[in-house]
């Protein structure tokens, strides 16, 4: 059994945390659970949730994700055995930090980006691998949905169902009504700075850079999906 720190009470720490507390339940996966944000009443509504659905009682905390000392504090404290990062992509690099000086693997869901700038690249995270490497630690990066579990899905699929793949295109769908103009799966700020950013897929082995929301396309999904 495991003690895991997430990190972050939004929408994503939210369903990551109630996740965790179901594999706590069914197969003890997890022997502890702590989730900490800035805001600790988020942390604890999450709480109350976990515990009235699944009956599973979880440890919460506040901590500032942009101070290392005091993420230092936390996980020390906490003695997990990796940390999930769930907060925002500006604070990886933070939390990477702690880590390191807390000898704890380390997770998150998406990848870096600076603060004063929309944009993504792996290069800022990917430094990091040598120091992880020596510490004898793992960090496990942009494992979210989309990449993370498409990633996943395609090699299953490609090792177990086909002989060969030429085009990979990836489609998010969501149906349903929020009853607002604009919703999102997760933090506003974030999803706006991605669909205002430059897009880029990879084509004849070479990467292809295109305008932001310089294209579009139609799909027709089957009944049911979403």
């Amino acid at each position: 059994m495991a003690n895991i720190l997430i990190i972050g009470a939004g929408g994503v720490g939210s369903v990551a945390t109630h996740k965790c507390a179901q594999a706590a339940k069914k197969s003890g996966v997890f022997e502890s659970i702590t989730l900490a944000s800035r805001t600790l009443s988020r942390c604890e509504d999450v709480a109350r949730s976990v515990r009235a659905r699944l009956g599973v009682d979880i440890d919460t905390a506040r901590v500032d994700a942009d101070n290392v000392p005091e993420l230092c504090d936390l996980i020390r404290q906490v003695k997990p055995d990796l940390v999930c990062n769930l907060a925002l992509p500006y604070q990886d690099l933070h939390i990477m930090d702690a880590c390191l000086e807390c000898g704890v693997h380390y997770m998150d869901t998406a990848n870096y980006e600076p603060p004063d700038t929309a944009r993504f690249e792996y290069k800022w995270q990917w430094a990091y691998a040598d120091r992880f490497r020596e510490a004898g630690l793992t960090a496990l990066l942009g494992s979210g949905f989309d990449p993370g579990v498409t990633n996943v899905f395609a090699a299953w699929a490609l090792k177990h169902e086909l002989d060969e793949v030429h085009v990979l295109d990836i489609i998010d769908c969501n149906a349903g009504d929020h009853g607002q103009p604009f919703a999102t799966n997760f933090n506003p700020e974030i999803n706006i700075r991605e669909v205002t950013a430059p897009g880029r897929y990879w084509e004849r082995g070479e990467w292809v850079e295109t305008d932001p929301l310089s294209w579009s396309m139609n799909y027709d999904f089957p009944d049911g999906i979403g």
